[in-house]
């Protein structure tokens, strides 16, 4: 057993019984290396990675392979999920290095931290143009020991080029409404009117870039609302969609979304359910609503912890075959017609299935064995699942989501959380992690601000402000804008990153500054404003270069272009002023429940004649308040 034996992260506990001589990452590692004189072998993956599982059994569970590493190399082990400023400045690396990335990732650092070559999977034997792992093994501690100079210049150039992506200039061009439309042409020009989503295969699921279409839709776009409906559909239709249990794996490895890599994911179901939620109240179609409701019930059944927390994900591989528990045979009952072939005689499910059918398919499926999950809750994606839970609980009336939500936010604030109120990355069997990172403070804060709107709680909103003005006490660049990546008082790397890219997940750039537009709004602040304007800046030219990367920066820049619209809500959620003031979909519309002087948007503002009442404002200039949802549709009209 090597030291790995006394982490949280399953991923970790799953290398903890290799023949090779892990190290977490920390100090220890790094004095080690220096003492030895040894350069560092860095992998990281996840617990839920397919080809992590196929890398450590056929390099790090071999003998011979662990007995090179260990004379040759020190040797760390990383969970991305727990250390994504980690993930991220050596991702970035590997890319610059091999032009592509991906997991398990393989990085090969001198003492200092400073990486120097890197790649993806490594095979046990060469094929399909890559090395043998023990072969680039003999040939990287080569080079470290007789070629030293040439290493120490490739590890500093790569440095260099990973401090300058840190330190992009805002842009002096102006924001305008130009920008959007320009965004929706360059989606409409990559986007598959077959079978819906962008580019060619691999597919992932572009939830926020729908999110911003359903916006450009409002802005009378019809072909941005095609696009939309298009990739919902083909999405659902059954193998990246888990028709039986609900909820979305990870990927389709086709354009048609079929065949997927069966892993599922916290944020991609807790993303997936806004957008599907979002096209029902867009389209009347009851379709969206039905999968956004199974998805909701796959994340409470499968997801939930007992301490109200949601675990992070679950695996590919189900007794060591991939998608053993999600596919079929054709000796099960299952009509032929509904059957696509997998892989070894197994088959995806796909088609129209009646209520009857899928309740018995989903019952014999209960009986088979279900794939690992990885039961590490992560503050930010469970602030992604959050927002999903409070908007969902609000609009499908569900008081269980509602109250999940309650129980999710207090976990958050709980056990995810310091003496001081700071958040902390990860918590596993009782045991809190790492500091948070600038999309923990972001999502958190975001889904604490929907949890306001679904409960009329002040509380959640108060909280929501904190977290959010903490982020840019930790993370803010005052020198050009934005926020960096990892906390000023964190772990110090070799670069400190900016992370703007919305894909698979929000960036903790442009979700903190949406959340920041939303409170500026509420708050009447207009340093909060300017904030999120400086992350637009930092993202403006790169915009219309790939449009697809800014799924959720687009949708904040929408919010910062749009005529302010401030809802403040006297009474509650349930009173009818408040359901018919909130049944539409108006993501620019920010809103705050009271009575309270302690927020400016609700200040002076009370009930009328002891009546729930709604004022409808325009940076806090406020209309006559409206009691009857009657008069709501005239003023609209």
């Amino acid at each position: 057993m090597n030291r790995l034996a006394d982490e949280t992260s399953p991923y970790l506990l799953q290398h903890a019984e290799n023949p090779v001589d892990w190290f977490p990452w920390g100090e220890e590692a790094l004095e080690r290396a220096r003492a030895e004189d040894k350069p560092i072998l860095l992998s990281i993956g996840y617990a839920a990675c397919h080809w992590c599982h196929v890398m450590a059994h056929e390099s790090f569970e071999n003998a011979e392979t662990a007995a090179l590493m260990n004379e040759r190399f020190v040797n760390v082990k990383v969970d991305r999920e727990e250390r994504p400023d980690l993930d991220s400045l050596y991702m970035d690396a590997v890319v610059a290095m091999t032009g592509h990335g991906g997991w398990p990732m393989t990085v090969f650092l001198l003492p200092s931290g400073e990486p120097f070559l890197g790649g993806t999977y490594f095979p046990p034997e060469s094929r399909h143009g890559l090395p043998a792992f023990g072969q680039l093994l003999v040939a990287v501690s080569d080079a470290y020991r007789d070629r030293r100079a040439d290493v120490a210049r490739q590890a500093g150039a790569l440095v260099d080029a990973l401090k300058e992506s840190a330190a992009i200039s805002p842009s002096a061009d102006p924001l305008t409404e130009s920008l959007l439309g320009e965004a929706a042409r360059g989606l409409a020009r990559q986007f598959d009117p077959e079978w819906g989503g962008f580019g060619r295969a691999p597919k992932f699921p572009p939830a926020s870039t729908l999110e911003f279409l359903l916006r450009r839709h409002r802005a009378n776009d019809e072909e941005a609302l095609a696009m939309v409906t298009r990739t919902l559909d083909g999405m659902a239709a059954g193998g990246m969609y888990d028709l039986l249990g609900g909820g979305f794996h990870r990927y389709s490895v086709d354009e048609q979304w079929l065949v997927p890599h069966f892993e599922k994911m916290l944020y991609d179901n807790a993303l997936l359910v806004p957008v599907y939620l979002h096209a029902w109240l867009v389209t009347g179609e009851k379709r969206y609503r039905a999968v956004a409701n199974a998805t909701l019930d796959y994340l409470v059944r499968e997801l939930r912890l007992p301490e109200g927390g949601f675990a992070s994900a679950q695996d590919a591989d189900t007794d060591g075959i991939e998608g053993l528990t999600f596919t079929w045979t054709a000796d099960e009952g299952v009509p032929a017609e509904l059957l696509q072939p997998f892989e070894h005689g197994r088959s995806i499910l796909r088609g129209e299935l009646d209520e009857e059918l899928k309740r018995r398919l989903f019952e014999l499926r209960e009986q088979r064995p279900k794939p690992l999950r990885d039961d590490k809750a992560v503050a930010a994606w469970n602030g992604l699942a959050l927002a999903a839970l409070a908007e969902a609980g609000r609009r499908l009336d569900r008081a269980d989501l509602v109250q999940a939500g309650r129980e999710l936010a207090e976990f958050l604030l709980g056990p995810l959380s310091d003496a001081n109120g700071r958040l902390y990355r990860s918590w596993r069997a009782g045991r809190a992690r790492n500091p948070g990172y600038l999309e923990d403070y972001a999502d958190v804060a975001n889904g604490l601000y929907e949890l306001h709107v679904a409960t009329g709680e002040l509380r959640w909103l108060q909280e929501a402000s904190r977290l959010a003005l903490l982020a840019v006490e930790l993370f803010a660049d005052e020198e050009r804008g934005g926020f960096f990546l990892s906390p000023a008082d964190g772990e110090q790397l070799v670069a400190r990153k900016k992370e703007f890219d919305d894909h698979p997940t929000p960036s903790g750039n442009s979700m903190l500054a949406f959340v920041l537009l939303r409170l500026a709004r509420i708050w009447g602040d207009d340093g909060l404003e300017r904030r999120a304007a400086g992350v637009f800046r930092l993202i403006r030219d790169a915009i219309p270069r790939a449009p697809s990367a800014f799924g959720h920066a687009l949708c904040a820049l929408d919010l910062y272009l749009a005529p302010p619209r401030e809802l403040a809500v006297i009474g509650s959620p349930k009173d009818a002023i408040a359901r018919a003031a909130l049944a539409g979909f108006d993501p620019n519309a920010v809103v705050a429940f009271g009575p309270s002087d302690e927020v400016p948007l609700l200040a002076g503002k009370d009930f009328v004649a002891g009546r729930p009442a709604l004022y409808v404002c325009e940076r806090f200039v406020c209309r006559a308040p409206i009691t009857e949802p009657e008069e709501l549709l005239a003023s609209s009209a």
